[in-house]
C-alpha cells in the first residue's frame, strides 16, 4: 500500500447522459485496476449537472486564478478535482462521431483555463475511454487525447484503442475485448503514475 505522503488519485469524468450506462461500466473496469494498485479513485458524472460551453470572454487569461470566470455551473468544481488529481480519465459515449456536449464543454473550458494558467495540467496522466454502438469512436478518442496532448499531459496506452462496443445499457459487458482493453488501460495508468511519482 502507498503511504500517505505518496498517495495518488485519479478522477474520472463520465460524459454520458446515462449515469450508469456503457460509458460508466467501461470507466469502472479501468478504475478497479487502479484501486487494485492502491490508487484512490473517484467518478464525477456530468449527467444531470449544469455545464455550459465556453463564452470566449478571455477572463481566465486576465484573472489567472485557475478558475473559469463563469461561476453559475459545475465547471469550476470539475477543475478543482482535476487539479487535485495525479491523473484523469475522460469518458464519453459517441455522439455523431464526437464527444457528448457536456464533455466538450468540460474540455473547452478546462482546457482554456489550463492554457491561461501556464498549462496547469502539465505532466498529469490522462486517459480517454469511449463507448460506441458501431463506428465513430476513433474521432471521440482523438478529441479527448488532443486535449491531453495540448495540455502537456502524459497518455498511457492499452493493447487496443480504449473503446467498448454496445448500444443498450450493459451491452458493453458482452464486448470481452473492450473490457480487457479497459483493464489493461487501468493497469498501465497505475504503472505510469507510480513511475512518475518516483
Amino acid at each position: 500500500m502507498l503511504t500517505e505522503e505518496n498517495e495518488m488519485r485519479v478522477i474520472a469524468f463520465n460524459g454520458s447522459a446515462r449515469k450508469e450506462g456503457n460509458t460508466a461500466i467501461l470507466i469502472d473496469y479501468a478504475l478497479a485496476e487502479l484501486r487494485h494498485e492502491g490508487i484512490e479513485t473517484e467518478t464525477f458524472n456530468l449527467c444531470g449537472k449544469e455545464i455550459h460551453g465556453c463564452i470566449a470572454c478571455l477572463k481566465c487569461f486576465e484573472n489567472k486564478d485557475k478558475r473559469c470566470s463563469v461561476k453559475n455551473d459545475v465547471l469550476n468544481e470539475c477543475i478543482e478535482k482535476m487539479l487535485a488529481a495525479d491523473g484523469m480519465i475522460l469518458g464519453s459515449p459517441t455522439y455523431f462521431t464526437d464527444v457528448s456536449t457536456e464533455m466538450k464543454a468540460l474540455i473547452d473550458r478546462a482546457g482554456f483555463v489550463a492554457k491561461a494558467n501556464g498549462d496547469m495540467f502539465r505532466r498529469k496522466v490522462g486517459a480517454a475511454i469511449v463507448a460506441v454502438r458501431r463506428a465513430g469512436s476513433i474521432h471521440v478518442f482523438s478529441t479527448i487525447n488532443n486535449f491531453f496532448l495540448i495540455s502537456q499531459m502524459i497518455i498511457p496506452g492499452s493493447n487496443y484503442w480504449n473503446m467498448g462496443i454496445g448500444l443498450e445499457r450493459g451491452d458493453v459487458e458482452k464486448d470481452k475485448e473492450g473490457i480487457g482493453t479497459m483493464k489493461l488501460l487501468g493497469a498501465n495508468m497505475a504503472w505510469l503514475l507510480k513511475k512518475l511519482k518516483g
